[in-house]
């Protein structure tokens, strides 16, 4: 493929010019990061942790650990408080600061790098870099490894997740959810362009009747390897030329006005006001919805992708984010969390937890998927840091950045 059709290179360092965030979000109120409040707090302290409203964690001085998350991933009632959060606080005295600032994976690799590469703290002790993330993170020396001592319950991972690519033994991370990338789209709009309140295919985002009214994800291994897959490419195993074949269809898409745009969680803001009626999007985001939207992966196969937990080196309190992390492998706390956020779960034995909270739950594919739902999904092929840069450079320019 010629390089005359890649873009300038950007002012981002090499890794992170392909990335767009895979769940970023409009916060209502348009501050940086929001706060999960605990409910309870352990013996002998007056109140739960604070943080500011930058996302910068306070430090009270006590025993804690802050974890910087996506937000709309952990349980919470509508008050904002976590009871799983609370539980951990009153039954271990260590206190959480819980801050939902990881809207975008480049953006916050690219906040807290200067000082992962001068050997400072970043303040946080656990932080949830998608997979592909993960292995950067990895891959420079900024990921501590675990002390699997401190975290008996990491024998409840499930096998298909046991051995990724960019952390073969899982030395570094262990998965804080999974999902898919694909289809989506609200039933009643789509029944009254098309005639049926349900989709399978790829095919139907293109149908003219839908122009005008079709999103995308601005994540490139959503979006990029649903197409490629669409188009008969294995997204495990690509070439440059299956990579711009996709590319130079979607840009076509754009050019006609099928596509209007690009975007993040906020498509679902477009879905919810009828303003879109068909998206590349995210199983959960789909389920949390309700039964008014749809969700299905592609005949062709959707993206499988899982996000991490991760302490990065330096980090103040790895003992104590080590036995959050392990807190969060029992099978009974992980079904608290599935019934919320409606991720796959990463833990054996939630399903079976999961069935006595709601027995629907366990039957739900999305949250417990059975081996033919896997069947239907590809995990994107790895890329060295060149390759990285080069689709990521070329998947800016799509997007008009």
């Amino acid at each position: 493929m010629s390089t005359s059709r890649r873009p300038p290179r950007a002012s981002l360092p090499p890794e992170l010019r392909p990335l767009l965030s895979r769940r970023s979000f409009l916060l209502a109120a348009g501050a940086g990061a929001a706060t999960v409040t605990l409910a309870a707090c352990g013996a002998g302290r007056g109140g739960s942790t604070a943080t500011t409203t930058t996302g910068e964690a306070a430090d009270t001085g006590a025993a804690r650990v802050v974890w910087s998350n996506w937000p709309l991933y952990i349980d919470v009632d509508d008050a904002g408080t976590s009871a799983t959060l609370a539980a951990f606080t009153q039954s271990t005295g260590i206190d959480v600061d819980y801050l939902e600032d990881y809207n975008d994976n480049a953006e916050f690799y690219a906040k807290v790098r200067p000082l992962l590469e001068s050997g400072q703290s970043i303040d946080r002790d656990i932080v949830v870099p998608t997979d592909w993330m993960a292995g950067i993170w990895i891959r420079n020396g900024f990921a501590s490894p675990l002390d699997k001592a401190n975290i008996p319950n990491a024998s409840n991972l499930i096998a298909s997740l046991a051995t990724p690519g960019f952390d073969a033994d899982r030395s570094y991370t262990l998965p804080w959810q999974s999902g898919y990338g694909g289809l989506g789209w609200s039933k009643s709009a789509l029944n009254e362009a098309l005639g049926t309140d349900t989709m399978t295919s790829v095919d139907q985002l293109f149908d003219p009747r839908l122009k005008g009214r079709i999103v995308l994800l601005s994540e490139m291994r959503d979006t990029a390897g649903v197409i490629m897959a669409w188009q008969g490419a294995d997204p495990t195993n690509f070439t440059d030329d299956d990579f711009y074949a996709a590319l130079d269809y979607l840009q076509e898409q754009v050019n006609n006005g099928q596509i209007i745009a690009f975007q993040g969680n906020d498509y679902v803001t477009g879905l919810e006001n009828g303003d879109i009626t068909a998206v590349i999007g995210w199983s959960g985001d789909l389920a949390q919805m309700g039964e008014e939207f749809g969700f299905a992966l592609p005949e062709t196969r959707g993206n499988l992708w899982t996000d991490n937990l991760l302490i990065p080196v330096n980090a103040a309190h790895q003992a104590n984010a080590e036995q959050l992390i392990n807190y969060y492998y029992d099978p009974a706390v992980a079904a608290q969390v599935a019934a919320y956020v409606q991720y796959i779960s990463p833990v054996a034995g939630a399903e079976q937890e999961a069935a006595a909270i709601d027995p629907a739950l366990a039957d739900n594919p999305l949250i417990f998927p059975r081996d033919e739902d896997l069947a239907k999904t590809f995990i994107f092929m790895p890329l060295t840091p060149e390759k990285e840069t080069e689709y990521g450079e070329a998947w800016q320019a799509l997007l008009g950045n």
